[in-house]
């Protein structure tokens, strides 16, 4: 992995951006696990909306986790700031592809990943090997 990123010059300095890419992998795993969910049993789409909160959260969860370690400081800073970021990131995607309309759940989503992040990012920094 060393090799690749000096042969392609890849190198992730911010640890908000380390935290997003992170987000988005989770975030993936969980809207797979939800579709196989949704086409497997008896459950309807009407009925996702505490799934789909609580994929989010958790992607947020684990964003914040590492975004803190990477900066070693400030873990619910960094944390919190990763979970409005992806969750504006995530509205603002949703908006553009589907022209989703705002509704009371994109506060409460908002609110809900900022805190997920948030402790998510209080783990995180107390799972860093950085100096104290």
């Amino acid at each position: 992995m060393n090799t690749l990123s000096r042969v392609f010059g890849l190198r992730n300095a911010s640890p908000v951006a380390s935290g997003l890419y992170w987000s988005g992998i989770w975030l993936s795993i969980g809207a797979t696990v939800l579709s196989i969910m949704l086409m497997g049993s008896s459950l309807s789409e009407s009925n996702m909306l505490p799934w789909v909160i609580g994929v989010h959260s958790c992607a947020a969860l684990a964003g914040g986790f590492v975004s803190a370690k990477r900066s070693g400081r400030r873990g619910w800073y960094f944390g919190m700031a990763n979970g409005l970021l992806y969750t504006l990131l995530l509205t603002t995607i949703s908006f553009l592809a589907t022209n989703a309309n705002w509704s009371m759940i994109v506060p409460i989503l908002f609110i809900i990943t900022a805190l997920a992040g948030a402790f998510g990012g209080m783990l995180g920094v107390n799972a860093s090997s950085g100096q104290r």
